[in-house]
């Protein structure tokens, strides 16, 4: 008898340790995929002020050349 309460015993000792890092595990591995979330969207926020920044050059280079080109229609005009 004393012998199946100890088996009884360490399979619930098992059983707990087991479950407690299962449940450590799947925390870290959420902690993880909110961390890997994180580092894309900073990732896609630089990409994003990049485009930004490259449309808005050649937005001003577009309204210089349009601006040089009006200038010396009118300069030929006159």
């Amino acid at each position: 008898m004393k012998k199946v309460l100890l088996f009884v015993a360490l399979v619930a000792t098992i059983g707990f340790a087991s479950c407690t890092n299962k449940q450590a595990e799947a925390e870290k591995a959420r902690q993880d995929s909110l961390k890997e979330v994180a580092r894309l969207d900073s990732i896609a926020a630089v990409e994003k002020a990049k485009a930004d920044s490259i449309a808005a050059v050649a937005a001003v280079a577009a309204a210089d050349s349009l601006a040089k080109a009006a200038e010396q229609a009118t300069a030929k005009v006159k």
